[in-house]
Formats: structure tokens, sequence, C-alpha cells
């Protein structure tokens, strides 16, 4: 304040001697009257200085409480420099925080919403629910060869063609909690409906009609516990790495039990009721990296599913079944303030079930690939429509995978 005052006062000192009127031409003065003129016109600029300085200090009492009424609601001091208006940001303001407060650089930027990969935390203290609802439709056609050939183009035997489809509905309904602005839990509940349809037909059998068979199942899936951490807080430029591990439990009903078809020999061990979970524990570590450069988000996840080993009993004996291997890579744009949409690849290797240690014969590594699409609308500030279509790219993949997640910030 002092030095602002002083500043202050030596430009008015040198504004008022640059203004100060040239000295008469007439008659030469004496060095007396000189002395005794310039005394006069330090002595005058001396109390204009006197009466400014007073005049400035009147203003900075005005302007204190001032201030003070700012700093309380969070906004800048008068004379700071306003915060940079990031783009797709409403002007003056500034993500992560308050007008006038630093950004929250421990939060990652968002990410439109593709499968299970997340671009921001849940902050602290802060709960989210997020109810969805998921469908998919995947169907595939069987040809079972029940002989022998004499030649390549000669079949001695019974040949089989079946043709399944399945329709899986899943509503669940999920709850984030923010530990930490870096480290969140989350919980998932959902409830399953399947149903399955197969057509079958013998080819070769004299009068014999395709036949139907049909089976559904709705119970409640496998519940799972995930937790997130964010292991960095990179500057300008960097990558944002977050590390998960999720643990699925078997509260769904399993496939060992329900019960199969015995009468009809043509759909022979086919399942009457359809399983709503895998019948198995689940741990799975993954690791997600959010790269964002303005305006996109580049984005990648990596997982290891593993499956634990259960013993069914003297009848089956101990099934391991396969564990899976997956990757995500994907890219997030955002069109405005209230619209961003994503585009991605996700891929799971799932290898071969052994039963007693022994590989289960006519099983096979299954590859899962599929196309992602996602679109994201901000209904309102805590509320957000998450859309996600998933196009099957291998065979045992889903044909078509719709997604609507609900994400709310309570």
């Amino acid at each position: 304040m002092k030095q602002r005052r002083s500043h202050v006062i030596a430009c008015s000192v040198l504004a008022a001697l640059l203004a100060a009127p040239p000295l008469s031409h007439g008659e030469p003065l004496s060095a007396q009257e000189e002395v005794q003129q310039l005394r006069r016109e330090i002595e005058a600029q001396r109390k204009q200085l006197e009466a400014q300085q007073g005049r400035l200090e009147q203003l900075e009492a005005q302007i204190v409480p001032v201030q003070q009424g700012l700093r309380a609601k969070g906004a800048p001091a008068v004379g700071a420099k306003p915060p940079q208006t990031p783009a797709g940001a409403e002007p003056g303001q500034v993500p992560g925080g308050p007008v006038g407060q630093a950004p929250d650089t421990s939060r990652a930027p968002e990410v439109p919403a593709l499968v299970d990969i997340r671009g921001v935390l849940t902050p602290r203290g802060k709960v989210i629910l997020e109810p969805s609802l998921q469908y998919s439709h995947s169907s595939n056609n069987r040809v079972a060869i029940l002989g022998f050939s004499v030649i390549p183009a000669i079949t001695i035997g019974l040949i089989d063609i079946r043709s399944v489809a399945r329709d899986t509905f899943i509503a669940a309904l999920s709850a984030r909690y923010g530990v930490t602005n870096r480290f969140e839990l989350e919980a998932k509940v959902p409830w399953v409906y399947r149903h399955d349809s197969t057509l079958s037909r013998p080819f070769g059998a004299p009068g014999v009609n395709d036949e139907l068979f049909e089976a559904t199942g709705n119970n409640i899936g496998d519940i799972e516990f995930t937790g997130r951490y964010q292991l960095n807080q990179p500057g300008p430029d960097r990558p944002y790495y977050v590390a998960g591990l999720r643990v699925k439990t078997r509260t769904g009903k399993s496939p060992f039990d329900v019960e199969t078809e015995t009468a009809n020999a043509q759909f022979l061990g086919l399942e009457r009721q359809l399983p709503t979970g895998s019948g198995f524990y689940g741990i799975q570590p993954s690791l997600v990296a959010i790269y964002p450069s303005d305006p996109a988000v580049f984005f990648g996840n990596v997982s290891y599913l593993w499956n634990i080993k259960r013993d069914l009993g003297a009848n089956i004996g101990t099934v391991d079944p396969g564990d899976a291997v997956g990757f995500t890579l994907g890219m997030g744009l955002a069109i405005n303030e209230a619209v961003s949409f994503s585009i991605g690849y996700d891929h799971a290797t799932v290898f071969t079930t052994r039963q007693n240690g022994v590989i289960i014969p006519n099983t096979a590594t299954v590859q899962l690939g599929s196309m992602l699409f996602g679109l994201s609308y901000r209904l309102r500030p805590k509320t957000t429509l998450n859309f996600t279509l998933g196009a099957g790219l291998t065979q045992e993949a889903p044909n078509v995978q719709l997604t609507f997640r609900l994400p709310i910030e309570m």
C-alpha cells in the first residue's frame, strides 16, 4: 500500500511539473525573487498532493468492504487477473471449483461413457446413484454332423441344424461414493431376465419338421463391488491413470442349479430354466489411461478377470472356468456444453474351461470383439443420460447391445 501511494505521488509530482506553466518571458527576475517563486510553487504542489493523497485514502476505505464481500462469495478480488475460461465452459466458470478458485487438478476430465471406463472419480463425500438398463441380442447357427464322410461332398449320417437366438435384459442400480477426491467405491445390484429360443431340425430324417424349444429365466444377478483410485495428478499434456479392482459375487442363479431337458432327445441337455449368474466368484484388476487433448479425450483400458474355480461335488468335480483378458480403446469428443459422443473398440479373450484339471472337450478360446458408439447428454447440472451402442464384430460377441445409464449426483 505504501509503495502504491509513493508511486501515485511520484507520478503526480511528475505530471504537475510537466504541466506547470512556463516562466514569463518578461524582464529577468533576481535570484532572490526566483527562489521565492519556486518556494511558492513547491508549496502549492505540496498542498495539491496532500489533497490527492486524502482522496486516495477515502477511495481505499470504500474499496476494502467491497473486496471482503466479493471474497466471501468466492469471486476474485478487485484488480486481480480474471481466470481464463476454457473452451466449452460458461463465461466466468472454472471447472472443479467456484469462480476465483484454482481448478481441482486432482480430478480427471470427464469422458463420454463407454462400458465401464470413467474419467471422473466421485468427489469426496459425494454419492452418485446410477440406474441402468441393458439389452443384448445374439443369434447363432450351428450344424452338427452325426456320421462320417465318404468323400468331401457325401456325408453318411444325421445332420442336425440348430438356430439359437438369445435376448437378455439387465436392469441394475449402482451407487458410487467418493472416499477422497482420488478414491471411490461402487456397488452394483443387477436384475437379469433372459429368453432363449432354439429352432432345430434333423436334416436327412424323413418326416421330421422344425421344432422350437424356448426357455426363460429371471432373478437377481451377480452383485459386484468395485474400488477405483487415481494414481497420479498430472500437469498439462500428461495422461491420467486410474487403477480399479472389481469383485464379482455369485448371488445369481447358477448354471448348475437349473434343470435340463431330458424328455425330448432332440433338445437333450438344453436348460429348461435359464441361469442369471455365472456360478463363480471373480476378481478383475484393471488400469485406465486418459489423455486429454483439447477438444478430444483419448482413453484406454486393460483388465484381467480371474474366475475362481469351484468344487461342485462328486458328480461334476472341480470346475475352473476360463479367465479373460480384455482391453478397450477409444476417443471422446464434446460437441457443446451438454452433448458429447465417443467411439471405441472393446475386446476380450476368454480362455477354455477345465474340469478336474482337464480341458473340457469341444471347447476353445473365445474372442469377443465389439465396436462401441456412445452419446452423453446433460439433462441437468447433476443428471446426465448416457447411451451406448455395441455392435459385435466376432462370431461369439452379441450382435447388438444397447445400454442406457442415468447417473444422478445426490
